[in-house]
């Protein structure tokens, strides 16, 4: 396949205490090292693309950085990886977005072993309504299964359900068989996990209170993407011998709890990193979100769709917690 020599990306610079944020054409050796060149066709809104793009956000890792931790698209140069062109293809996690140029491109350039094939039963823009954000929630809930989670076990709290990876795993585990406790912020997001399959939502004030760090016990198990009081409050309410999986911190990276839930009911808190997982690890569980783990409403899950030219909107939104769901990028 023919590779353009112009495309347009949306491009990060940060310098001189500014931070620019344009949308312009890119030559295929401004991308970052890699065997592989892919032609995007879709991307997505993580809260992580949000820190990137931001003059806070202290994440990027690159004074000039095209970010987009997710992408999905098609094999246009496979290198020496032993793909074939034309292959469909996801990539996530690792350096991508963050100190190497990701998915907010027409192409991408990505090490072989970054590059996990695409499941035939998903199409691109259905990976992308999960991307990170869903691979994330698959890996809590493959990890609470394995910890013994059950649906016969009891109810499982869910919070910050509407975010991305929270309303997967709502989604994820309602088609599972499990009853779900969602907690959310939003006042308006009660339908909407109703929807995904919860069987009761909660609101955040009602899961950030840990008066005691032992108080009755509610859940069978919990994935949080919360942190801070929320986390707390979860291992607080675990039955005896539950497991929370933790993966977030928009409520705080600080634990104030004691250790108590783990030597008095014997709780196990998981942390669940998308990041760095072995690349076997990946494949397997995108295999999963293809077959069992694959959310009953997944088309659901990508609410709204943006362009290059609307990204920026859609950063802000998501740093000021306007958005619910999965944001979408389509890059055709």
């Amino acid at each position: 396949m023919e590779i353009a020599d112009l495309f347009r990306a949306f491009v990060v610079h940060h310098g001189d205490g500014h931070t620019t944020r344009e949308v312009r054409d890119v030559r295929l050796d401004e991308l970052g090292a890699g065997d592989v060149v892919i032609r995007v066709s879709w991307s997505s809104v993580n809260y992580k693309d949000g820190l990137a793009s931001s003059a806070n956000g202290n994440v990027a890792r690159l004074e000039t950085l095209i970010p987009g931790i997710d992408l999905a698209g098609t094999v246009v140069d496979p290198g020496a990886s032993g793909l074939d062109v034309g292959a469909m293809v996801i990539v996530h996690g690792y350096d991508q977005g963050v100190a190497h140029s990701g998915g907010y491109s027409q192409y991408a350039r990505v090490p072989a072993d970054w590059v996990v094939p695409l499941p035939e039963t998903l199409t691109a823009r259905q990976a992308m309504s999960l991307g990170t954000a869903g691979f994330t929630a698959a890996l809590s809930v493959r990890a609470l299964e394995v910890q013994g989670l059950h649906p016969d076990n009891g109810r499982v709290l869910v919070t910050g359900a509407t975010g991305g990876v929270g309303s997967v795993a709502v989604n994820i585990l309602a088609g599972k068989g499990y009853e779900v406790a969602a907690s959310t912020g939003k006042k308006d997001g009660a339908d909407w996990l109703t929807k995904l399959g919860a069987t009761e939502v909660l609101t955040r004030a009602e899961t950030s209170v840990a008066e005691k760090p032992l108080q009755r016990e509610r859940w069978a198990g919990a994935i949080d993407c919360v942190g801070g009081d929320t986390l707390a409050y979860a291992l607080s309410t675990l039955e005896y011998g539950a497991s929370v999986a933790a993966s977030g911190n928009t409520g705080g990276v600080k634990l104030p709890t004691t250790v108590f839930p783990f030597i008095l009911r014997g709780i196990s808190l998981i942390g669940i990193d998308s990041v760095r997982c072995p690349i076997a690890l990946r494949q397997t569980v995108w295999q999963q979100l293809g077959s069992d783990l694959r959310p009953t409403n997944l088309d659901a899950l990508g609410t709204s769709e943006v362009t290059l030219d609307e990204l920026t909107d859609a950063l802000d939104g998501i740093l000021q917690g306007e958005s619910q769901g999965r944001t979408l990028v389509n890059l055709d």
